[in-house]
């Protein structure tokens, strides 16, 4: 069995006039994630830490954020994508670890919905994500909530 464990960081900024989608599901805010995508932070750090444990590049150079293809795409396609992609070298998942940094909203109430959303579109199991929520203690750009970032660690498997 071949065992490779992959990194993965994202943020975006805060502003006004966009849906927050944080872990494929709609948060209820005053603001949302600017980005070329629906710049879910979260799956989007996922997406780096499995395309980087299957030595891939990154999600970058997958889905540019300079082609009309993924502009306000749904991230959950992108990560869908991004599975299959890692399942052409035979890998499979077999857990990820994730952390959102924000100081607003809080995350927590959202965790159980978004594993469940996330473990839909990756077809594992739900016991195999893990989501935690942090702030900043207002410091740095999350602190004064300018951003939310998200950091992910992801192990994945061939047989």
């Amino acid at each position: 069995m071949k065992i490779r464990v992959g990194f993965g960081y994202d943020v975006h900024k805060l502003v006004h006039d966009r849906e927050l989608w944080l872990g494929g599901i709609k948060i209820p805010h005053t603001l949302g994630l600017l980005g070329h995508s629906d710049a879910d932070v979260l799956i989007h750090a996922i997406c780096d830490a499995l395309l980087g444990a299957a030595n891939m590049r990154d999600i970058g150079y997958h889905f540019p954020d300079t082609s009309a293809d993924t502009l306000d795409i749904d991230s959950k396609i992108l990560l869908k994508k991004t599975v299959d992609l890692i399942a052409t070298k035979g890998y499979h998942i077999g857990n990820i670890d994730a952390t959102v940094c924000a100081e607003r909203p809080k995350i927590n109430p959202h965790v159980e919905e978004m594993k469940k959303c996330l473990a839909n579109v990756m077809d594992i199991d739900v016991d195999d994500i893990s989501i935690k929520a942090t702030t900043t203690e207002k410091l740095g750009f999350t602190g004064r909530e300018e951003g939310i970032s998200a950091y992910a660690t992801v192990l994945i498997f061939r047989i």
